[in-house]
């Protein structure tokens, strides 16, 4: 099973997915109060005092959480290639959900706040792990493509 590259690349995407939901997404400060989005929730941090709300935020963890889950099951189906092909689109669908819930909510902020803010690691690990899932979609493909071609030689 590690012999095979889209191993090594849809373990890349469990981990750029799971990494996903510790790191910050956006983080802003406005003089002696920091803003902090996570994808599991959005803290504002004024001098000692802190409010988190966890509501709309928590969307983003539950998709990147779902996407690296689809990720294993699908690494896991190594012996039918056609299921992985299929779970690997589904799991794009899911880890653009979670871009689009990310842009969502820091412009939300941004435009709220009235304040650019920086970018976190969790903004960017999603469409790390959307390219590696891509080429091990690839690879699979590939794999399918030969087995079928071998298969017909016979």
């Amino acid at each position: 099973m590690w012999q095979r590259k889209q191993t090594v690349f849809l373990v890349m995407v469990s981990a750029c997915m799971i990494l996903c939901v510790f790191f910050p997404i956006w983080v802003g400060e406005q003089s002696d109060i920091r803003m902090v989005l996570f994808p599991l929730h959005y803290s504002v941090i004024e001098g000692d005092a802190r409010i988190t709300t966890y509501y709309p935020f928590a969307v983003t963890a539950l998709l990147a959480i779902a996407s690296a889950t689809l990720a294993i099951i699908e690494l896991r189906r190594f012996d039918n290639r056609l299921l992985q092909i299929k779970l690997g689109t589904l799991n794009s669908l899911f880890m653009a959900g979670t871009l689009v819930a990310m842009v969502v909510f820091t412009k939300q902020l941004m435009k709220e706040h009235l304040l650019p803010g920086e970018y976190g690691l969790a903004f960017w690990l999603p469409a790390v792990a959307m390219v590696c899932n891509l080429i091990a979609n690839r690879f699979i493909r590939k794999d399918e493509k030969l087995v079928r071609d071998s298969e017909r030689i016979r």
